[in-house]
């Protein structure tokens, strides 16, 4: 069995900005290849705005233990980086994964937007981390339908592996709703953390583009949600009509 990841323990992604005039910036993301937590990095510090003193989410389970927001001091270089740039600039975005490379010109929003996506969810707050299975297949600027399909597609996975241990699984896809709405309010009140910092908008912007997604989700979560998608398995109807 060929599998990339195993052979070094990581799971990679580049992301590169390569903005007009010609300068660059490139991020390098690498997770652990079994339990996808994002792996440590030298920090020498980290700013007053991202402990939880500062600001806490709402839905937020972590204990007094825990100093920091995890997603915050993951985040802190990138935001760092990006406040004093507007979020309509066009800019091209390199991608690169072990499997593949995407390349794409966007608005700078909708760049941040994908690479801090990944941080949010492997940084190791506990209301992201059913997140997890779709950052390791990571499809960068994906559209709302792709995104509705790569959710529901991940959740169906995970209640077959609940009925595998033994567990009651939720077929009808009762407790999705509840989930992305845990991500909704996650996304939301990091918007709000963010706006506590001076600068321009592109960082934030990208949470609410974050936001929108999560809401597109959101928004036909019901005992029908999947039907707009029927059309894609007629080949699986045959047999039945």
């Amino acid at each position: 069995m060929n599998d990339e990841h195993d052979s070094s323990g990581k799971v990679t992604y580049n992301y590169r900005f390569i903005f007009k005039g010609g300068f660059e910036k490139e991020f390098n993301i690498e997770l652990d290849g079994v339990s996808l937590n994002l792996l440590p990095t030298d920090k020498k510090s980290c700013p007053e705005w991202t402990k939880l003193s500062c600001f806490k989410c709402p839905n937020c389970t972590l204990n007094d233990k825990y100093e920091y927001c995890p997603i915050a001091i993951n985040m802190a270089d990138v935001i760092d980086y990006f406040r004093d740039f507007f979020s309509y600039e066009q800019v091209e975005v390199v991608v690169t994964s072990q499997e593949r490379k995407y390349i794409r010109t966007v608005s700078l929003q909708h760049g941040v937007s994908s690479l801090i996506g990944i941080y949010m969810v492997t940084s190791g707050c506990p209301v992201m981390e059913i997140l997890k299975p779709m950052v390791r297949f990571h499809l960068p600027f994906a559209t709302i339908e792709e995104t509705k399909y790569r959710a529901i597609s991940m959740y169906l996975m995970a209640q077959y592996f609940l009925y595998q241990r033994g567990c009651q699984p939720d077929w009808d896809l009762k407790k999705l709703a509840e989930a992305y709405e845990n991500v909704r309010t996650v996304n939301e009140n990091f918007c709000k953390r963010l706006r506590m910092i001076e600068g321009q908008d592109a960082s934030l912007n990208a949470v609410v583009v974050l936001d929108i997604f999560a809401d597109s989700v959101n928004f036909s979560m019901d005992g029908r949600m999947a039907d707009d998608l029927s059309y894609l398995f007629k080949g699986y109807f045959q047999s039945t009509e």
